[in-house]
């Protein structure tokens, strides 16, 4: 997938599910710029639609649909955020749908699920195991299946962020983003370097899930075990062959990655300071950019949000 692919799959995106999300705050920082010497400013995807940016690419891949691909019903795979975002898309125009979900998914996030109507079944111990089984039976039944990172309208849909962002700040000069399976970096920084390619994106990733990361530095994809992580919506594997891989080769400029009490600090200030609950894969971009603070001084700096949704033993480790 190219970069004039991205950008018009997100230009589409924006078209389609503008009335349908929401337009997220993008909120100066002051104790962060104080902190890291720079000017930081937070896109606030936690307060989107479902507490999570996963809403902008499963509402644009579902309106893409054809009649007759929704009328065969829709199966999604996901760890919690994205399969919430598909069921309320699916509950939004009256549409049944299955969600596949790891056995260790987060409570919170499933009870989001349950919330919009969806059906939940279990399978797997890790989300590239749970994708695969997924799309096996979407193809056995005759079924269409979401992938939450690996299709061109999903990573549309994710990157009207930075659409937003272009709106919202002038000489952004980075952008910090975590990657899971690499759907929200890539429309982000797809987009973002075809209207302006001096902006810089870091990758960030939890050190017990750094699949993408050690991908990239290893030039294949790789099947790799991931250890426990508070960082649960960007924990697991790559399914094979994903169009993700090669985008965050060409497009992302450097890669962090952060330990669970790094995760956890950040958290606890972002709490502190912006008054806001956030979930693990928010609090490594901020750990991420804390810890290469030194590298980012006196420059403009976007730290990518991106979900709420925290289980409360999770919320209790935090604090």
């Amino acid at each position: 997938m190219l970069i004039s692919e991205v950008h018009s799959e997100v230009i589409a995106a924006e078209s389609r599910i503008r009335d349908h999300i929401r337009e997220t705050y993008l909120e100066y920082s002051p104790v962060f710029s104080s902190i890291c010497g720079t000017e930081v400013y937070m896109k606030l995807e936690n307060l989107q639609l479902t507490g999570s940016f996963k809403i902008r690419g499963a509402m644009n891949k579902i309106m893409a649909l054809t009649k007759n691909e929704l009328n065969k019903g829709v199966i999604t795979a996901s760890s919690g955020n994205h399969g919430s975002a598909v069921s309320l898309a699916l509950k939004k125009f009256e549409l049944p749908g299955i969600i596949f979900v790891p056995v260790y998914a987060s409570e919170a996030k499933l009870e989001a699920i349950r919330l919009s109507g969806s059906e939940i079944r279990k399978h797997g111990n890790d989300q590239v195991e749970t994708e695969i089984f997924a799309r096996r039976y979407a193809v056995e039944n005759n079924m269409t299946y979401i992938s939450p990172y690996n299709d061109p309208a999903v990573i549309g849909g994710q990157g009207t962020i930075g659409v937003e962002l272009m709106r919202q700040l002038d000489d952004i000069d980075e952008v910090f983003v975590s990657i899971g399976g690499g759907g929200l970096i890539s429309g982000i920084s797809g987009y973002l370097k075809s209207v302006r390619p001096g902006i810089k994106i870091v990758g960030c990733s939890p050190e017990n899930s750094r699949v993408m990361m050690e991908s990239i530095m290893a030039g294949e994809i790789l099947d790799i075990p991931s250890l426990p992580t508070i960082s649960d919506g960007t924990a697991g594997g790559l399914e094979p062959g994903t169009i993700t891989f090669e985008l965050c080769r060409d497009l992302v400029d450097d890669y962090i990655s952060v330990s669970e009490e790094e995760i956890r600090s950040a958290m606890r200030l972002f709490l502190k300071s912006h008054h806001m609950m956030i979930e693990g894969a928010a609090g490594v971009s901020l750990a991420s950019l804390i810890k290469c603070k030194d590298q980012y001084k006196e420059r403009k700096v976007v730290v990518v949000i991106c979900g709420a949704n925290i289980s409360t033993e999770d919320l209790r480790s935090v604090i």
